[in-house]
């Protein structure tokens, strides 16, 4: 088992990554403080739960804990507001109390989710996350919880550290391939912000990832975890540094919003998005190969790079202005300068990024 650590001063937490360790997530609660006196809340989904419900429930309840749980519908649908609500009434049911924790032991969504119910019930109690795809290597790591709204992704929501995140990748032996390479688009934007080596390491190592060889994906989400924690450590609030990590997200979360957060998966939405990003980025006047190498990488890991036909160009723009990053009428975009180096530039002209728009559906010559 490797241990990384988010530096945080008294919000600092762990990461531990290995094969076969989720049997320790009683032992290690145990060790970070949670009280066995407490009822303790495990959120989960419907795909989820079948394979690794028991097995979590089984190793906290041989520590002496007393376990609820909530199963939720799989996908992005179930970060709503209802939802929430439908979680917060098993929390109270369950008596929770402030010395209780919350479990998330899921994808993106359900540690999205939980997170927001850890941080909202009682105004906020310990949150665990046990991550069980590769995309939740990023998305469990910084604090970052909330819920969708219709018109915007993510735009209810909190910062509430976890007190450890817990990674078995084993967990990721029942994702079906199209989820391993929506992971993998968050594994190779970390390096394609900061690192330039692993960038091109993913790549290398395209086969080895998709095929979820142990050793292989251990380093992989290691280093993903490290560049996100050192990004976090130096601005947890994203007062700054942090907007970089949404590399291929103004984009994206619009490609998502127009597929109804059903038709995409994240990771294939932020792909086009980092595409969409280096594409830029060309006509911003950077490195004109940027585009051609971003996509090489991404096509590498079975991501997709442009926009269906029937999506309109309309549509996206209109989604981008619900966008967090959008303000006082100008578009915000973080724009690579060289594989491994972006910016964050605040003043992209509209028309640029529409014209991105058209090329990603190839309604333009690229």
């Amino acid at each position: 088992m490797r241990t990384l650590r988010v530096e945080l001063g008294e919000r600092s937490y762990p990461i531990y990554i290995g094969s076969g360790i989720l049997d320790s997530i009683g032992e290690l609660s145990r060790k970070h403080g949670i009280s066995v006196k407490s009822p303790q809340l495990i959120v989960t989904d419907d795909k989820v739960a079948p394979h690794y419900l028991a097995q979590v429930e089984q190793a906290l309840v041989s520590e002496g804990y007393s376990v609820v749980t909530h199963t939720v519908p799989s996908g992005e649908s179930s970060k709503s507001l209802q939802v929430y609500e439908e979680v917060m009434t098993t929390a109270i049911r369950g008596k929770l109390d402030r010395s209780s924790a919350v479990f998330a032991l899921g994808g993106g969504v359900v540690g999205d989710l939980a997170g927001f119910v850890a941080a909202t019930y009682m105004r906020g109690v310990t949150f665990v996350q046990i991550p069980t795809t590769i995309l939740a290597h990023d998305s469990s790591v910084g604090g970052k919880v909330a819920v969708n709204h219709p018109l915007a992704k993510n735009m209810i929501g909190a910062f509430h550290q976890p007190a450890m995140v817990l990674y078995d990748v084993d967990t990721l032996k029942s994702l079906p391939p199209r989820e391993v390479s929506s992971g993998l688009a968050e594994m190779v934007k970390h390096g394609l912000i900061l690192d330039r080596d692993f960038a091109y390491w993913c790549r290398a190592h395209a086969e080895e990832l998709l095929a979820l060889v142990p050793e292989t994906l251990i380093y992989g989400l290691e280093r993903g975890c490290a560049i996100k924690a050192d990004v976090v450590s130096k601005d947890e609030r994203e007062g700054g540094l942090r907007a970089i990590l949404n590399l291929g997200h103004t984009i994206g979360h619009a490609v998502e919003a127009v597929g109804g957060y059903g038709r995409f998966l994240h990771g294939e939405a932020i792909a086009i998005g980092m595409a969409g990003s280096a594409m830029l980025a060309g006509m911003l006047g950077r490195d004109q190969s940027l585009y051609a190498e971003t996509v090489g990488m991404l096509q590498a890991l079975n991501l997709p790079v442009t926009l269906p036909a029937d999506i309109k160009v309309e549509d996206i723009m209109d989604a981008m202005q619900h966008d967090k990053k959008f303000a006082e009428g100008r578009m915000v975009f973080i724009v690579p300068e060289a594989i491994g180096s972006v910016s964050i530039v605040k003043d992209v002209p509209v028309d640029a990024v529409r014209t991105v728009v058209e090329q990603l559906k190839g309604e333009v010559n690229t």
